[in-house]
């Protein structure tokens, strides 16, 4: 075992974790932050996709070792009142059917958002191809962006 400290959500968190624990397990089994979910284990879902310094990261396939003191956010972090244009686009358009996607989902199109606060539906099936829904909510998730984009467009209007 080793001790790491890792900046969670703005926080720093100490742990104690082999090095090659996948950062999924250290987040949800040692900081119980379990929205972030396991998928499949071999980076192929983005169901586990947290930000690292604000890229999507597949959370099952990077070891807690290689994080140092860079940024993770989880689902968790991104605004517990679940208040981002992001969030209120999903709950307005009803986006999620089964859900276990969607903390995945969300994390890859804030970054997306973030880097292009008005992408095609060109620029949303690059940034969210790499995550599986299982409801194939595919054309929910891409209006939910678009959403997104119109209610952050809205409140920057509104300053």
């Amino acid at each position: 075992m080793s001790k790491y400290s890792l900046s969670v959500n703005g926080e720093m968190k100490s742990l104690d974790v082999v090095p090659d624990t996948p950062l999924l397990w250290a987040l949800r089994d040692s900081l119980n932050l379990v929205g972030t979910k396991y998928g499949c284990g071999v980076g192929q879902c983005g169901a586990c996709m947290v930000q690292i310094n604000g890229v999507p990261t597949r959370s099952c396939m990077t070891p807690v070792s290689s994080v140092g003191r860079q940024k993770v956010t989880t689902i968790e972090g991104v605004d517990p009142k679940a208040a981002t244009p992001l969030q209120q686009a999903w709950q307005e358009l009803d986006v999620p059917q089964c859900g276990y996607c969607q903390a995945g989902q969300i994390m890859s199109a804030a970054a997306l958002l973030k880097d292009n606060p008005q992408p095609s539906d060109a620029d949303i099936d690059a940034a969210m191809g790499g995550n599986l829904c299982r409801c194939a909510t595919y054309m929910r998730i891409r209006a939910g962006i678009h959403r997104a984009a119109e209610i952050a467009r809205t409140q920057k209007g509104k300053k």
